[in-house]
């Protein structure tokens, strides 16, 4: 069963909880020895506060009145007995230890990630994520990668696995995190650390067990005909397959600075011609978008609006991480 009311989590430095907090209300007071109950919340009363302030003020009217009669202190007791399960915050013992804090997760990335690093960060985010396929749901974002580096096409990839794990030793010691929630939070802060848009993300995905079906990430050598059919087995538009590709901003491609995301990579499309050499810019699979109408005219808008680009990869993003993933339930 899928997780619902789940907030997302903001790529920022600010702290949130993956689970709603709840509003504290402490009865507490004192009086020549005996317990009162009173009443406070945190900006402002809760609902049991007026109640609360009537058993105070009998409370004073019998100090004033003389020793305490039998009667009052029955309605006392009565009231208290009453008021006691509102005034206590209701704990779901059973979630409580799958509470998810993301500053400890996004502190744990911070502390390994670098400029250098990212790329080969937010590809790993791509190919697990990308053995997604829409019309079984096998595949899809669940932290089968660590299983699947020695296939050719993750070759590398171990290097950024090894990084990560890392950060998951010692986040673990803290809150234990799932490899699908880690790489996705990692590819997030990757993003971010080069200029990018920060991006929120959804936790509570759990781990897959075994490795997922071989052969579903994109080929090199596919045209764009051939790249719109294969992203469409995993719901995704041709905007959205032109948008990330856009995450070719970094790295080693040659579109423009390794280590800045920014949308170099669709102007570089628009001016350069694709080389067939070694020292070819990018991977044939990016040349062929623009032998396609359709993704060169998207190439063309991000090519004039950054922030066109940022918006639409950060949704593009969500999508991808989320596609496939199974949820924590409550």
């Amino acid at each position: 069963m899928e997780l619902t009311n789940i907030p997302y989590l903001a790529s920022s430095s600010s702290s949130s909880f993956f689970y709603s907090s709840y509003s504290r209300c402490t009865c507490r007071g004192k009086r020549a020895g005996n317990l009162v109950i009173t009443a406070s919340a945190a900006g402002g009363r809760c609902a049991a506060d007026l109640a609360c302030s009537q058993l105070v003020e009998q409370e004073n009217e019998d100090a004033l009145s003389g020793p305490r009669s039998s009667w009052h202190y029955r309605r006392r007791e009565f009231a208290s007995a009453i008021l006691l399960p509102f005034l206590l915050p209701h704990v779901d013992v059973s979630n409580a230890a799958e509470t998810y804090n993301e500053s400890i997760i996004r502190s744990g990335v911070r502390n390994v990630l670098t400029k250098a690093k990212a790329a080969g960060v937010l590809r790993l985010v791509f190919h697990d994520a990308g053995t997604f396929d829409v019309s079984d749901k096998s595949g899809g974002m669940n932290g089968s990668i660590i299983y699947e580096v020695d296939r050719p096409e993750n070759t590398g990839l171990n290097r950024s696995i090894k990084i990560l794990g890392k950060a998951k030793a010692g986040i673990d010691d803290i809150q234990k995190v799932s490899w699908a929630d880690l790489i996705v939070v990692a590819g997030a802060e990757a993003v971010a650390l080069c200029g990018g848009p920060e991006i929120p993300v959804r936790l509570g995905r759990l781990d897959s067990s075994t490795a997922d079906p071989a052969g579903k990430l994109p080929e090199e050598t596919l045209d764009a005909a051939a790249l719109k059919t294969l992203f469409g087995t995993k719901g995704f538009s041709p905007q959205e397959m032109v948008v990330l590709s856009g995450a070719h901003t970094i790295g080693g491609k040659g579109f423009g600075s390794p280590i800045i995301f920014d949308n170099t990579y669709f102007k570089v499309l628009l001016e350069k011609k694709p080389q067939t050499s070694s020292s070819m810019v990018g991977l044939r699979t990016d040349w062929a978008l623009t032998e396609d109408d359709e993704c060169l005219r998207w190439i063309r808008i991000y090519a004039d609006d950054q922030a066109r680009f940022f918006d639409d990869f950060r949704d593009a993003y969500i999508k991808l991480v989320d596609s496939g993933a199974t949820w924590r339930t409550a």
